[in-house]
């Protein structure tokens, strides 16, 4: 599924169990990220690995070693 920081995933879903497994889900991140959400296109302040959209509850993640853009953030869908 993932490799280090070079891989790439096939969804968000997989980048959400891959935050969770690793145990980085509820973690700070380094720094805030405002990404737009990939369901309802709102932004959201994301500050942990792990961030469901305020508006409409799409999962949203992004791992430790893209954290750094909003364009690397995913999303698992509504309720992921």
């Amino acid at each position: 599924m993932h490799d280090g920081c070079s891989a790439q995933f096939e969804n968000g879903k997989q980048v959400v169990d891959k935050v969770r497994m690793m145990g980085f889900a509820s973690a700070p991140m380094p720094m805030p990220l405002t990404p737009n959400c990939k369901n309802c296109g709102k932004p959201f302040e994301m500050e942990t690995f792990e961030t469901a959209c305020p508006e409409c509850g799409a999962v949203h993640a992004v791992t430790p070693c893209h954290a750094f853009d909003p364009e690397n953030v995913q999303s698992a869908g509504v309720g992921y």
